[in-house]
Formats: structure tokens, sequence, C-alpha cells
């Protein structure tokens, strides 16, 4: 059994350098070839992201691009961005921080392309929409059997592993606010049955009760986590401008304070960025696919903003606390070094704050991954029992979390993630140009003083794409105008 953990520790391993000598590259590509989208559309993304909800020709309420925005914030923003940032920084030391904002900034413009085909190719389920990559893999490259493999891939990494990893990880931060060194099997189980009754609970209510929950849920433990960090750059004001200098400083560096070579600040760096953010690795797509928004570019532009928030925000709080309590590089990692520098800073009261933090971040993971399951089944059959027994396994897959560690699980399924990021950036590679056309024809409207629409008429050579034609959905502007003459007419009679 040695051997086996030894050789899923090797492959995965070398799957990372594989994605980030193809990531980065390509997310340098896709800046250039947009016009560097992901800073030059900035304001625009702030605009669209408010934009209300529009409604289908039967008068139901689509999902809203803040709430498309919320389901791929819940997934990827999660106990990462507390233990993985922290594991950067006591291994890369502090200029690892400033390659997490490169990287942010270069995959924006992959996140833009990816969910704009994501919006592209999506498909109509009844009141509301779905797509991804495995959509954009069998209707945009006509490989109907790719798109599957990939389906499946993403149901057993994000809708069933993944979901024990956010479980065991609330597991541990409330032993820790409890005083437990070993939480007994009781307790565990509890924690693992309550949040997988909680989660069927949202299950059941479709991708309108996610969003709904998910809408709920990021901006709370945005602003939850954002207070500590706050608290922790106000106790310690005049430290930020040397810290900010450290970072920049440390980040060319051939050795850092951590004693890493510059080769270790950048990978880890930019590693835990990737990882982070997840542009490219095909997640993100799922939940851009769910937005009723009048033209594909917004959502890409909406999720571009989503590698932000993770990185730049979450991530960056995260750098802050440990950077601002002097840590000692060699004597914790990971949540524990985060929670050592919080507890220095602010009291143990804090601890208990980013325990709660930690829940929401997990718990909200657990959800948006779940959905990326959801609809990646759908994609492979409709079958109305195969989704009752994934929704029976996400549950059991979440009470297993809480009450074994799965190292090895957690292990295999990086790897299964990155061969779903080869065959995502190998279709979205393929597929950019049509993204490129997208945002020159979004850009064209703008220009023009226009609110931009998006009609498939127009652009006959996209073969496969099906939900633009105009005649499903109602604009937001067009569903109040017809609300408001509704009143008219019976104010007349």
């Amino acid at each position: 059994m040695e051997a086996f953990n030894e050789l899923l520790s090797t492959v995965d391993g070398w799957l990372g350098w594989v994605l980030l000598f193809a990531l980065l590259p390509l997310g340098l590509y896709f800046t250039v070839r947009t016009g560097v989208v992901q800073l030059r559309l900035l304001p625009e993304m702030f605009r669209v992201i408010k934009e209300p909800a529009g409604h289908d020709k039967d008068g139901n309420k689509n999902i809203s691009p803040f709430r498309a925005f919320s389901i791929s914030a819940a997934s990827r923003v999660g106990t990462a961005n507390i233990a993985g940032v922290a594991l950067a920084i006591s291994v890369g030391g502090p200029g690892a921080l400033f390659w997490m904002w490169v990287t942010a900034i270069v995959g924006g413009a992959t996140a833009f392309v990816e969910s704009t085909l994501g919006q592209l190719y999506k498909v109509k389920d009844g009141a509301a929409f779905r797509g991804g990559p495995a959509y954009y893999i069998a209707r945009g490259l006509k490989s109907p059997w790719l798109g599957s493999v990939f389906a499946v891939i993403v149901i057993v990494t994000y809708g069933i592993v993944f979901n024990t990893v956010q479980s065991n990880s609330i597991v541990d931060s409330l032993s820790t606010s409890f005083n437990m060194d070993t939480p007994g099997f009781g307790f565990k189980a509890i924690v693992g049955i309550v949040l997988g009754v909680a989660g069927l609970a949202i299950f059941l209510g479709g991708v309108q009760r996610i969003s709904n929950v998910t809408a709920f849920i990021v901006p709370v433990m945005a602003v939850l986590y954002l207070f500590l960090g706050i608290l922790v750059v106000i106790t310690n004001l005049s430290a930020v401008p040397p810290m900010l200098a450290l970072i920049v400083q440390q980040a060319f560096t051939m050795e850092s304070v951590s004693g890493a070579a510059i080769g270790v600040i950048i990978t880890q760096g930019i590693k835990r960025g990737l990882f982070s953010n997840e542009a490219g690795i095909g997640s993100v797509p799922n939940a851009a696919a769910t937005s009723s928004a009048s033209h594909p570019a917004k959502q890409g532009l909406v999720q571009a903003l989503g590698v932000y928030f993770d990185t730049i925000l979450v991530c960056t709080i995260t750098g802050f606390i440990v950077l601002l309590s002097n840590p000692e590089y060699d004597e914790a990692v990971g949540a524990q070094l985060t929670q050592t520098a919080l507890a220095a800073q602010l009291g143990q009261w804090a601890v208990h704050f980013l325990t709660i933090a930690i829940f929401f971040f997990a718990f909200s993971s657990i959800i948006g991954n779940y959905y990326y399951g959801e609809s990646n089944l759908e994609f492979i059959t409709k079958s109305k029992g195969a989704m009752l027994a994934y929704r029976i396994v996400v549950m059991a897959s979440v009470f297993i979390g809480a009450v074994v560690a799965l190292d090895t699980v957690w292990t295999a399924a990086n790897i299964f993630m990155s061969i779903m990021a080869v065959i995502n950036l190998v279709a979205v590679v393929i597929l950019s140009e049509k993204a490129f056309t997208v945002l020159r024809h979004y850009m064209q409207q703008r220009r023009s003083g226009e609110e931009p629409i998006f009609h498939q008429k127009d652009f006959p050579e996209f073969e496969g794409v099906t939900a633009w034609d105009g005649t499903d959905e109602v604009t937001t502007k067009e569903f109040w105008e017809r609300q408001r003459q509704k009143k008219a007419d019976k104010k007349k009679s």
C-alpha cells in the first residue's frame, strides 16, 4: 500500500508540473489575443455582475449573473484558500504571494475564454440552463465520447471526492475550537450527518435553490474573512508598507527569508494561484452556463472577476494575516500557520471566528461541487433514478469525509483533476477563436452605445450552438415592460 501511495504522489507531482507549464503560457496567449480583457474591461465586469435575472417565455426567473458567480465562487473558494496559501508562504516565503497575484491576472483571460464558451454552448434545462466543458467538447469539437469522459471525471472528482475533503476540514476546524486533539467517532458522525442532510435539502431544490443559498453564503463568508483580515491590518498598520516591500523584494530574490530558492518561490505562488482560482481547470464553465445573460461574453467577464475575488481578495487576506504575524516558517504550515497568526494577533477568540469562516467556505464548496457533478450527470443521462443515486452517494461521501481521513483519495482526486484540466485546455485552445469572435461582437455593440445581444443566426458558422435563437428568453427590460402593461390594463378594466 505504501508503494501505491508513493506512485500516486509521483504521478500527482508530475501532472502538477505539466499543468504549471501549460496553464501559464496559455493564459498569456489568451491575454494577448483578447487585448488584456481581464484588465481592460474590469469596470465592465462590475457593471455586468449587477444585472438582474431575465425571464423565459413562461415567466420563470432565470439565474442572474451574480448567482452564477456565486455558484462558481462557492466551489473554488474553499479551505485551500486558508491552508493552501499559508503552506505556499511557509515553503516559498513572502514572495510566493506576489506570484499568486501575477497568476490571477494572467488566469483572468483563461477564465474569460472558457466561461464564454460555457455560455455559448449551453443548453436549455427546464426553466434554467446548464453547460460546461462536456457540452462544448461534444457540440463544438463534435466529440460526444470525450465529453462523456470529461463528465465522468467531474462527477467523481468534484461531486464525490472533493466533498469528502471539505467535510473533513469542517470536522478538523470544529475540533480545534472545542480543544479536541482526537475527536471521537460520535462527534464526527453527528457533524457528517448534519452536513449530509443539510446538503440534501439544498440539492433537492435544483440549481435555483443552489444559487439562492450560494448567493447568501458567499457574501457572508467573504465579509467574515475580510473582517478578520482588516482587523489584523489595522492592528499592524505601520508594518503594512514594509510587508508589501518584502513581498515584492522576495519575489525576485535568489533566496527568500524561508530559505527557498527563487524557483521554489515562483512555483509555489503560481501553483497556489492556478489551483485556487481554477482558471483553465474546466470546473467554472459549469457554473457560468447557468446564467441567462443576453450575450455569452457577459458571463466570461463575470467569471474573470471571480478569479480576482478568489486570489486577489481571499488569498491575499490569508497572506496578510500570516505575514503580519512575523511567522517562523519552519514551525507551522498550512491552516495551523494561519490559526497561530490569528491567535497571536487577535487572541484566542479569532480561532473560533476562523472556524466559522472555514465552515462557510467548506459547506459552500460542498454545494458548488455537487452542482458541477449534477450538471455533468445530466449530460450523460436524464434518468431520475441516476440523479437520486448520485445524491445519495454525495451524502455518503460527505459523511465518510467527516469520519475518516482519506489522504490517498485526495491525491487520486488531484490526478483526476489534472487529467480533466488537460482535456479542457485542449478543447479551449481549439475553440478559442469563437470566444475571440464573441468578444469582438460584444465590443462592437458596446462602442455603439448598445446593450450587447447575441443571436446565433448572426453566426451560422457556430455549429452546435442552440440556446441563442432568441425565441425562448425574454430580456429583463421586456419582462418588466410587460408587467407594467398588465398593471395598466388591469387598472383600466
